[in-house]
């Protein structure tokens, strides 16, 4: 009987190397971009400005001639630094009155907080190059750059702005929340 090879979580990742600018080298000697896109509030917008952005995305859509993927991360609403801030304001006014107010206010968005668990939202969008030839880290970079500017150009047409993600800390995070919650990442 034979041993089955057990292989390390570095083996096992697709990824590689998170390189400079945000850029991650898969082992598939693919090249991916991760970006942050910070949305506008499309329904608080008339009817006109709703019709602008559309034809803005519509745009954005007909120009990006390449696969973009888009990944929305769901984060639960932490209320504790709210909570403590409140309670430290009620503490320096000694009012009896304020600490009950207070503290019907602080049940009040608890109970708010886990009925409808509430969450913030985070919106990225990931490029992919690929090349299979000489100088290819630096055709790949080159592209991956030159495609997040247009992405990034396009959407401020919609009134979107999009971040360039660049410390991997940041990158490592958001690859772990996604490729945890996700079967089938990047394939």
């Amino acid at each position: 009987m034979q041993k089955e090879k057990v292989l390390s979580v570095q083996e096992w990742l697709p990824f590689e190397k998170i390189m400079e600018k945000g850029i991650i080298k898969l082992k598939t000697k693919d090249y991916i971009k991760i970006m942050q896109v910070i949305p506008i509030n499309y329904n608080l917008k008339s009817d006109m400005e709703k019709e602008g952005i559309l034809n803005s995305y519509k745009t954005f859509l007909k120009t990006c001639n390449f696969d973009i993927q888009i990944l929305i991360q769901s984060n639960k609403e932490d209320l504790s630094k709210h909570i403590l801030k409140i309670k430290q304001n009620v503490k320096k006014e000694n009012n009896f009155n304020l600490l009950k107010l207070s503290e019907k206010y602080i049940e009040f968005i608890t109970k708010i907080n886990n009925e409808k668990k509430s969450s913030s939202k985070n919106f990225y969008m990931i490029i992919r190059s690929q090349y299979r030839q000489e100088n290819e880290e630096e055709i790949s970079v080159a592209e991956l750059n030159e495609r997040f500017f247009k992405i990034k150009e396009c959407l401020s047409r919609c009134g979107n702005s999009v971040v360039q993600i660049e410390k991997k800390e940041e990158i490592r995070n958001i690859l772990f929340t996604f490729f945890s919650s996700r079967k089938n990442f990047l394939s």
